[in-house]
């Protein structure tokens, strides 16, 4: 392995990845980082399976330390077949670009992923997830991965929601922002418009719901086309965005907990209506 090439966390190629930890600049340039091996791993997938090594695909560039080339060497042997530029640094280079605390020695350099919202309705989605008002990028990631693991087709972020892009939104997805289409800034009235019109039901998650999940899954009517929108962390979701969803859902609960937290209930919903959906298939 050679010595490390950039060595000088203020090198030009080193700031210009550093500035995409914020947002004015990820919009500008139409990147993000993905950091660590699960999410570069996945990054590197997806950029193969695009069949596009020419420097048009999923993964710009990668940092490694030599320690994290070694270790994953599958990762940066990928990525040399893909064409994807990979350069070694000091574990201070990578420092300056990484946003944890502990930085695990790989970050890649990611064009944005997300589809117009038409291209999402034209596939015809069974099971969709709406973040609606979603504000903590934490909770975004780990819903996105939640709809991944639940064989959702697509995701959407409102307007009103935080940007699927920040570094806590990535991390939180644990490599699941790579494998599902995506729409973001779609507002909700279009949105819910826009599924009604490809044949999808629309179901609200709130605590408050006058219908009940059980009664939802006994009842047979989950088993269609089916999209579920996720509120606020806070309070949930505004009276206008109820009145827009063909029935409003609570999660039962059965012991003495308050509430559900947010990634939590779209688990639970969106494993209900995967399984309503095999089970007519």
């Amino acid at each position: 392995m050679a010595a490390p090439e950039l060595t000088s966390p203020r090198s030009p190629r080193v700031l210009a990845a550093r500035r995409l930890a914020r947002r004015h600049a990820r919009a500008k340039e139409r990147r993000f980082l993905a950091e660590g091996p699960q999410a570069v791993r996945e990054a590197v997938v997806r950029h193969g399976d695009a069949g596009r090594g020419d420097g048009d695909g999923t993964l710009v560039e990668v940092f490694a330390t030599v320690e994290a080339a070694e270790r994953h060497a599958d990762i940066i042997d990928a990525a040399h077949a893909a064409a994807v530029p990979v350069h070694t640094a000091t574990d201070a280079v990578i420092g300056e670009i990484s946003q944890t605390v502990t930085p695990q020695g790989l970050v890649g350099v990611c064009r944005f992923l997300d589809l117009p919202f038409a291209d999402v309705l034209a596939a015809r989605p069974r099971l969709v997830a709406v973040l609606a008002n979603v504000r903590d990028p934490g909770n975004a990631g780990t819903v996105l991965r939640c709809a991944d693991a639940a064989g959702a087709d697509a995701v959407v972020l409102t307007d009103a929601s935080v940007d699927l892009y920040n570094p806590k939104s990535v991390r939180a997805s644990v490599g699941s922002i790579f494998h599902l289409p995506v729409a973001v800034g779609v507002p909700i009235d279009r949105v819910v418009r826009g599924l009604h019109e490809a044949g999808v039901r629309v179901l609200a998650a709130d605590g408050a719901g006058e219908r009940d999940l059980d009664a939802e899954l006994d009842g047979g009517s989950m088993s269609g086309p089916t999209a579920w929108v996720f509120g606020n962390e806070a309070w949930g979701l505004p009276e206008e965005t109820r009145a827009l969803a063909d029935e409003v859902v609570r999660v039962p609960i059965h012991g003495k907990a308050e509430s559900l937290n947010l990634a939590t209930a779209a688990a639970v919903c969106l494993y209900a209506s995967a399984r309503a959906q095999r089970a007519r298939r």
